[in-house]
C-alpha cells in the first residue's frame, strides 16, 4: 500500500504545532469553576504552522 504524500506546510519549530495552550490559573470564579487563560504561540500566531522558506540562492 503506498504511503499518503506529506502536505506542503511545516510546523512550527516553537511549538511543535500545538499553537494555543490553556493555562489554569489557580483561582476559581464566584461559580467555582476555574479560571483559564488561553495563549497562542508568538512565533506562528496561533496557526501551529511556519512559512515555506526557499533557499537563498548564493551567486559567486
Amino acid at each position: 500500500m503506498s504511503q499518503p504524500t506529506p502536505a506542503r506546510t511545516r510546523v512550527c519549530r516553537d511549538c511543535d504545532g500545538f499553537a494555543a495552550v490553556a493555562i489554569d490559573t489557580g483561582t476559581r470564579d464566584g461559580h467555582g469553576n476555574r479560571n483559564t487563560l488561553r495563549v497562542d504561540c508568538p512565533a506562528c500566531k496561533g496557526a501551529g504552522t511556519a512559512r515555506l522558506v526557499r533557499e537563498q540562492e548564493v551567486t559567486a
